[in-house]
């Protein structure tokens, strides 16, 4: 005998999707049809709350802000700050997004550079 589990198979699952949707109310039915039955997931493991997830150095949002405001010589404003926090919230909670803007802010430094400027 096997002592490996592989988990439900496709058919498995697919049962238990059905009885799930069938014990639904029919307030409910309706979200799950208009995203479509295929696109539904009620397995999907649920995300950790905003104040425990952390970017790839291992740091939460609240973490990487307090570090970067007392990186700056002076303290800055409350809308300084607060920019700053949710930017951060959006780094630990969608990476792809903010890629962009990391590759234009180390563009736009280099840019600045290149004519003597600076922010």
């Amino acid at each position: 005998m096997d002592d490996h589990y592989e988990g439900p198979t496709p058919s498995e699952v697919l049962e238990q999707k059905k009885l799930l949707y069938e014990k639904m109310t029919p307030r409910r039915r309706k979200f799950v049809d208009r995203i479509g039955f295929d696109n539904w997931d009620p397995f999907q493991a649920p995300f950790d709350p905003i104040d425990i997830r952390k970017e790839c150095t291992g740091y939460t949002s609240q973490e990487l802000t307090e570090l970067f405001l007392r990186s700056r010589e002076k303290r800055p404003g409350p809308d300084y700050a607060s920019t700053v926090a949710e930017f951060n919230v959006l780094l630990v909670t969608n990476t792809d997004r903010v890629k962009p803007i990391f590759d234009f802010c180390i563009w736009y430094a280099e840019h600045l550079a290149r004519y003597g400027k600076s922010m």
